[in-house]
């Protein structure tokens, strides 16, 4: 085992014997990466997904972009009129729209922490085109009939 770098390692799992000694078996697990790599090798989110099939892994790109999509679209959303008489409703309104961000802002985060680099731009390309089209001033003009007008029924993120 001496002179084994982490390359000969990889797959392989130390066991202790009865004797004191040391036992080597293999294993079909995949490793967890503790830094940013690239590949298609990677688990997100779910124990073997997306597998060893690059479509597979493009469609785990594909539902990262989109859960960090809608997190800022959830965040930037203008749901309540102002004046609402319905106070308890939208109170209500208000707790299962920040629940459902901050669960969508966890997968994110879960999914980043598979440290695979498709992952990573995906998850910043997603929060970035969604703030592109929900929170900058861009696409969405600004109320000139209400001075300091709230943009968003949810408080900022605050990470």
């Amino acid at each position: 085992m001496e002179g084994m770098n982490d390359d000969h390692m990889h797959g392989m799992m130390m066991h202790n014997t009865s004797d004191g000694g040391m036992n080597m078996t293999s294993h079909h697990k995949m490793m967890m990466h503790m830094t940013f790599f690239w590949g298609s090798d990677a688990e997100i989110l779910f124990s073997g997904w997306p597998g060893t099939r690059t479509g597979m892994y493009v469609l785990a790109l594909i539902v990262v972009f989109l859960l960090a999509f809608m997190v800022e679209g959830i965040s930037h959303s203008r749901l309540m009129k102002p004046g609402s008489t319905h106070h308890v409703t939208a109170g209500l309104v208000q707790t299962l729209l920040h629940a459902l961000r901050v669960g969508l802002a966890y997968l994110v985060m879960l999914a980043i922490m598979s440290f695979n680099i498709g992952v990573f731009l995906a998850a910043v390309a997603g929060h970035s085109l969604g703030f592109l089209l929900f929170g900058s001033h861009v696409f969405n003009k600004p109320s000139a009939t209400v001075p300091n007008a709230k943009t968003s029924d949810l408080p900022p993120m605050s990470c």
